[in-house]
């Protein structure tokens, strides 16, 4: 590698707030790619011929098993890219291939027995989750033919953020983006075309998902790497299993929370509103995805810099870095806001035309994103403790805001003076301004007056 090169990935060099931003756009534009091709994915589904919004229902209903899958992947990316960014930050590249190296090892075990599981266990899990025996067919047959190609999923979402870390932002952007290009050419052709429907979509996903995956794994194999995959690293040691799945945890509980909550609304709203609402919630959801993935992208392009920073002793750069990110995401946030809140028919519209699926998803999101800029102080709190290695804090707040805070507010609420569908709405604005507001100023108190 040449001092030039050497130089660009340094993190120590330069202005702090210029190097997030030079990390950070890349993904922010795979994320918002990447988002498109989800949304235009449902809205293909939405819009089938005289079944789209069962279609549409069901495949909401499958989301929080493909959730929890993902959850495994960034057990282990977000726990080992991190720490690789910290080791780079030490001067120790060796320990850092090697925690590479277990990351992919964990990701392939992961992998297979997830596959397995899936397949024995996803018809009562569907029923678990909110699905009806109107929806059920369709969620069964798109879960089919996802588990077939869930490895590659988990290894392009768990190992892309170890080429994001060394600073190839625009390598990391390019393994989202080709798997989402080729999505949104394969939807229509396999939807459509070859009249495949909801097990269309899943084929077009898991085939665009293997490109990704061989994208990431050609690269860290390769030359240009900074860091790279080889046999040795491999073979598994406690040591560093024990590291990366404690700090992953924090993205694991994230991802598994969230998940948590969506089943739990999800068969709240089948109890008091029925397909119709469930329905709804898989477009709130589909914006959700939207709206926060910026947000992901601009965090995630800081957490290298922040990491690097901190293993090199840099506290001062690590306290403008928070800064920068404080700033850009509150803003962000509360400018998503106004929007969502002004003009959600507009939004609901893109998805699915029906008059009354209109008027309950327009109520409901209203209700959902009531607080929505609160989630600007949850991300950056989460940020800095995983960017710095607390892994206790990371993993405590993303159980703190869904699963303590979220899950008991979607039982309770509903049964309080008779609210019932408007209880289970409401609990998402209440978890984010708590969750939020508490993550944030325990940061402030534990980790920057040490900084």
């Amino acid at each position: 590698m040449s001092n030039n090169t050497a130089a660009k990935h340094d993190f120590t060099k330069g202005a702090t707030a210029a190097s997030i931003v030079r990390l950070s756009l890349p993904m922010i534009l795979a994320q918002l790619v990447n988002v498109l091709y989800n949304i235009v994915d449902r809205m293909y589904l939405g819009r089938m011929p005289g079944d789209g919004r069962l279609a549409l229902t069901g495949v909401g209903v499958a989301f929080p098993i493909i959730t929890i899958i993902n959850a495994f992947a960034n057990l282990c990316g977000s726990g080992g890219a991190p720490l690789c960014s910290i080791e780079r930050g030490r001067g120790d590249e060796k320990k850092a291939e090697q925690i590479m190296g277990n990351s992919l090892t964990l990701l392939v075990l992961f992998g297979i027995l997830l596959t397995a599981a899936g397949y024995f266990l996803k018809t009562p899990l569907l029923y678990l989750f909110g699905a009806s025996d109107e929806t059920i067919p369709y969620a069964n047959a798109y879960m089919d033919v996802y588990l077939a190609g869930n490895l590659f999923v988990m290894l392009g979402l768990g190992m892309n953020p170890f080429i994001e870390s060394q600073g190839f932002a625009k390598t990391g952007m390019l393994t989202v983006v080709i798997g989402a290009f080729l999505n949104l050419i394969l939807d229509p052709v396999f939807i459509f075309s070859l009249n495949m429907g909801v097990q269309g979509a899943a084929a077009a996903t898991i085939l665009s998902q293997l490109v990704s995956a061989l994208w990431v794994l050609s690269f860290l194999s390769g030359r240009k790497a900074i860091l790279r995959l080889r046999l040795p690293a491999l073979r598994l040691k406690a040591v560093l299993v024990k590291q990366i799945l404690a700090l992953g945890l924090s993205g694991f509980t994230m991802s598994v929370t969230n998940s948590l909550v969506q089943i739990f609304c999800n068969a709240s709203l089948q109890f008091y509103g029925g397909d119709l609402y469930v329905g709804a919630m898989t477009i709130i959801y589909s914006v959700r995805e939207v709206v926060q993935m910026p947000m992901q992208g601009f965090t995630q392009g800081a957490q290298p810099v922040l990491g690097y920073n901190y293993g090199a002793g840099e506290n001062s750069r690590v306290k403008e870095g928070i800064r920068f990110i404080r700033r850009v995401t509150l803003l962000y946030a509360a400018a998503l806001w106004a929007v969502l809140i002004l003009f959600p028919q507009i939004i609901v519209r893109l998805f699915n035309k029906e008059a009354e699926l209109l008027e309950v998803s327009v109520i409901s999101m209203r209700w959902h994103f009531a607080l929505f800029f609160f989630m600007a102080f949850q991300y950056v709190g989460q940020t800095v403790f995983v960017s710095l290695g607390k892994a206790k804090q990371a993993v405590f707040f993303s159980l703190f805001r869904k699963a303590i805070l979220g899950v008991p507010l979607i039982l309770i609420l509903p049964r309080l003076w008779g609210l019932g569908i408007y209880g289970v709405l409401a609990a998402e604005p209440v978890t984010n301004i708590v969750g939020g507001l508490a993550c944030y100023f325990t940061m402030m108190a534990l980790v920057w007056r040490k900084l």
